[in-house]
């Protein structure tokens, strides 16, 4: 009888535990994406020169990644979190690293080399968080 009884409390334990790679995938996510976002805001004019990304870039974008990394922190926080929202993350972060790679093939910033790497290595970083954030979700 003891056994039903803990076979029944065991399912429970395994599903709170079945989204744990998908929310620190998520706070992943939170965490670079904000420090990046308040990074363009608040560098922005010493990683104009460095970067050679126009300040018209940097602060909308920075604005933006400041507001996603809130968004996803939301998501990350919710008791039950929700599939559709998670799958908009992950589309946004793959829409994001193919849209580095292709603004520096195009040179559409006209950075410096040192600023298309990071542009690169950026777009790399997110399609990581969103292959995580996908195997996460695929286990929940």
């Amino acid at each position: 009888m003891t056994s039903s009884q803990n076979a029944g409390t065991v399912p429970a334990t395994g599903a709170a535990r079945s989204d744990s790679l998908l929310r620190f995938a998520l706070v992943a996510d939170v965490v670079l994406t904000g420090a990046n976002g308040i990074g363009y805001l608040a560098l922005a004019t010493v990683l104009d020169s460095f970067l050679g990304v126009r300040l018209a870039v940097q602060y909308p974008v920075g604005v933006f990644l400041t507001v996603y990394a809130l968004w996803v922190l939301v998501v990350s926080r919710q008791e039950n979190i929700n599939r559709g929202a998670v799958s908009v993350i992950i589309t946004m972060n793959v829409a994001w690293a193919v849209l580095s790679v292709a603004t520096v093939a195009m040179d559409s910033l006209s950075a410096t080399g040192i600023g298309n790497g990071w542009i690169v290595f950026q777009g790399l970083v997110v399609a990581a968080m969103g292959a995580l954030q996908y195997v996460g979700l695929r286990r929940m």
